[in-house]
């Protein structure tokens, strides 16, 4: 039995996957199967995939459904003890897989175990994550991960294992949910059980900048349902501290290029002492306004220029 499996979503990502997969295929740990869901591709990347000789990869497909599907699916074909997941244009490092089983073996009863990665923002930039209250030097099991999960995700669905048995008690990713859906999986999971985490830089992220975000699309979002996590909230202030951040993200988001009903009813939602000032200050902007600030952001960003309103 395959100690990792390995899950890759696949849906129009032909210029990456194959650079994907080889960097799966080049782990010096080699006990895993690699699970590839093609979910309706419509360009070659089914054929991308085709083209590998390799017993250790496996191809299911299915009709377009999005990705929470077919990750569930994926789950569900897995025989590994350990599930990692790895999207169809990210990248890992040959120790990725090493040290997770590394961490697992120290830490046994964790329910996440992530390691350290790279955002790739364009060509030749790069940042490095950093999180509240832990080192750049420290592997181990995080303290407080509501607290130190921001500014940056410890949880980046690239980078981290689940024991298959835990993430099937966890219920797997909602299919309703087309946006945030790995961050309502990740908390779930970081309010039943310990985060480990390894102090060493094994995946890269290719973040994808979007050249607009334009109003239909932004109201086709199907987002979890906060109200699901009221009570632990109520019994852990990082974890409302945590979510309030991803709360005024939507609202803000909606406020500029959607639907300001809806912003508002995020934006109530949120205790104000948990977005600071500035962020309630730029709430009340014109959306006009917030739409140059949002895409001036994301073009700093390009060029590995970061700031945020919550550091």
């Amino acid at each position: 039995m395959a100690f990792f499996s390995v899950i890759i979503p696949l849906y129009n990502k032909a210029s990456h996957v194959e650079n994907t997969i080889k960097s799966v295929l080049s782990q010096t740990f080699t006990n895993y199967e690699i699970i590839i869901i093609n979910d309706g591709s419509t360009d070659e990347s089914e054929a991308v995939v085709l083209g590998f000789n390799d017993k250790k990869i496996q191809i299911h497909n299915q009709k377009n459904q999005g990705v929470s599907v077919a990750r569930n699916l994926g789950i569900e074909k897995s025989k590994g003890k350990l599930i990692v997941f790895l999207d169809a244009d990210d990248f890992w490092f040959p120790n990725h897989l090493e040290e997770l089983a590394n961490l697992y073996h120290a830490f046994p009863n964790c329910g996440m175990y992530c390691s350290r990665y790279k955002i790739k923002t364009a060509e030749n930039h790069f940042q490095t994550p950093n999180f509240y209250g832990i080192e750049s030097s420290f592997s181990g099991i995080v303290e407080d991960y509501f607290f130190s999960n921001r500014p940056f995700r410890i949880t980046w669905t690239s980078c981290l294992a689940m024991p298959k048995e835990i993430l099937n008690k966890t219920g797997g990713f909602t299919p309703a949910v087309t946006n945030g859906q790995d961050l309502e999986l990740w908390t779930k999971a970081g309010i039943e059980y310990p985060v480990a985490i390894t102090n060493t830089i094994t995946a890269i992220y290719n973040y994808n900048i979007p050249n607009s975000l334009a109003k239909n699309s932004i109201s086709m979002m199907k987002l979890m349902d906060f109200d699901q996590f009221k009570i632990p909230e109520q019994q852990n202030p990082d974890l409302k501290t945590f979510l309030d951040i991803h709360r005024f993200f939507y609202a803000i988001l909606y406020k500029t290029y959607g639907d300001k009903s809806i912003a508002n009813k995020f934006y109530h939602g949120i205790d104000k002492k948990n977005i600071g000032l500035i962020n309630r200050l730029l709430f009340h902007l014109p959306k006009n306004l917030l739409k140059i600030l949002y895409k001036t952001k994301h073009l700093l960003k390009k060029i590995s220029f970061e700031f945020s309103t919550y550091n």
